[in-house]
């Protein structure tokens, strides 16, 4: 049975380059894949990429205002893809989600979405797409990965010229005057950071 999948981690876990190993071993076995990031994702324009090196030019860029359902199943009707990979699913609307659990259950391929749970305030942040994603898929999966500390991380936190920021917009465009950087930290040293202490 095809299923709608969500993996997510804390920035930096490594969901981008699982999600380019799915695409791989798809296409090492010959089948295609479809794969979508959001437009708000301006790094590498239409590439995902890794901190590690491989990227890949995506099939289609979503903005909120897109039927997903409509543009899969335009795409599908063209040349057929035995599954759906979605990068930074957390900026999908709610009624993308659901329009994603359509094609699963219209097409019978799985649907792979990968993004965060949280923003760097440890709230859904208005990502009602991850929200969504909680609440819908039928099967959840974290990708775990570690603080600085040698703890598990599982919060976001956004550094602004190397200082620790708890608000803000939850999506911050790189201006080229500030630094803006994300690390993946542990909810001690999240604490740590916002009381002042570290």
């Amino acid at each position: 049975m095809a299923k709608l999948y969500f993996r997510y981690g804390a920035m930096g876990c490594g969901k981008t380059m699982q999600l380019l190993q799915v695409a791989f071993n798809y296409e090492e076995r010959g089948h295609r894949v479809f794969v979508l990031k959001p437009k708000t994702d301006t790094r590498r324009d239409t590439k995902l990429w890794t901190r590690i090196g491989p990227e890949r030019e995506v099939d289609f860029c979503f903005s909120k205002e897109d039927d997903l359902f409509e543009v899969i199943s335009e795409a599908f009707k063209r040349k057929k893809f035995s599954c759906v990979l979605v990068d930074e699913a957390q900026f999908l609307s709610a009624k993308q989600v659901d329009e994603l659990m359509d094609v699963v259950t219209e097409f019978e391929i799985p649907v792979m979405a990968y993004g965060l749970r949280l923003n760097f305030r440890n709230e859904d942040g208005g990502f009602e797409g991850a929200t969504r994603l909680l609440q819908i898929a039928h099967d959840i999966t974290e990708i775990k990965t570690i603080c600085e500390c040698g703890r598990k991380a599982t919060c976001n936190a956004r550094f602004l010229d190397g200082k620790f920021v708890a608000d803000g917009p939850d999506i911050l465009i790189d201006d080229g005057k500030t630094k803006i950087e994300y690390r993946a930290i542990c909810p001690k040293c999240y604490k740590e950071y916002k009381e002042g202490k570290k």
